[in-house]
């Protein structure tokens, strides 16, 4: 839960849109991200299209990862487990170390929306080069229901026990 004796701490987050037929016009998950992370206090980095192929996928996020300014990213799209849905093939080897809670709790958590349809979701998150890296499905009510459930208190200082945020000045230890 989020608690008030911390301040609040504004990260730069990239959206990316992983989908062979949206465009910025018919975007609406991207843009449910967008409207959620800017209602949080947070700021939108960057926002990218790319087609469900895994190497356009692998240089948007390896740009971002390599931007100093760039704290979370985001891809909503390609996480299903039709032969076109690349985008943990895309973004796993990239990562340093993974958030496996995450998939699970998301699960979980869609579970109770869409009950055992939530199998054919293979949402990851992890952390490259000091970034966090969520990967969501393409459906607007998986964005929302990751955003609110899961994301929103976890890119917030003030959330107790523990949040990501208070984590990034250790995450290029070694």
């Amino acid at each position: 839960m989020p608690q008030t004796d911390k301040q609040f701490i504004p990260l730069n987050i990239a959206i990316l849109t992983v989908s062979d037929t949206r465009t910025e016009a018919d975007d609406v998950s991207g843009k449910t991200l967008v409207e959620r992370l800017e209602k949080s206090g947070h700021q939108l980095y960057a926002k990218t299209i790319v087609a469900d192929n895994i190497y356009q996928i692998r240089a948007a996020v390896c740009n971002w990862i390599a931007e100093d300014n760039v704290n979370v990213i985001i891809s909503t799209g390609g996480t299903g487990v039709t032969g076109r849905d690349g985008t943990p093939e895309a973004i796993e080897p990239l990562l340093d170390k993974t958030l496996s809670g995450f998939g699970e709790i998301f699960r979980m958590l869609s579970y109770q929306e869409i009950k055992t349809s939530t199998i054919q979701s293979r949402a990851i998150a992890g952390v490259a080069n000091a970034t966090y890296i969520f990967c969501l499905p393409g459906s607007s009510s998986a964005c929302r229901t990751a955003w609110d459930s899961l994301i929103s208190e976890q890119l917030d200082f003030s959330t107790k026990p523990c949040n990501l945020v208070q984590l990034m000045p250790r995450l290029l230890e070694k």
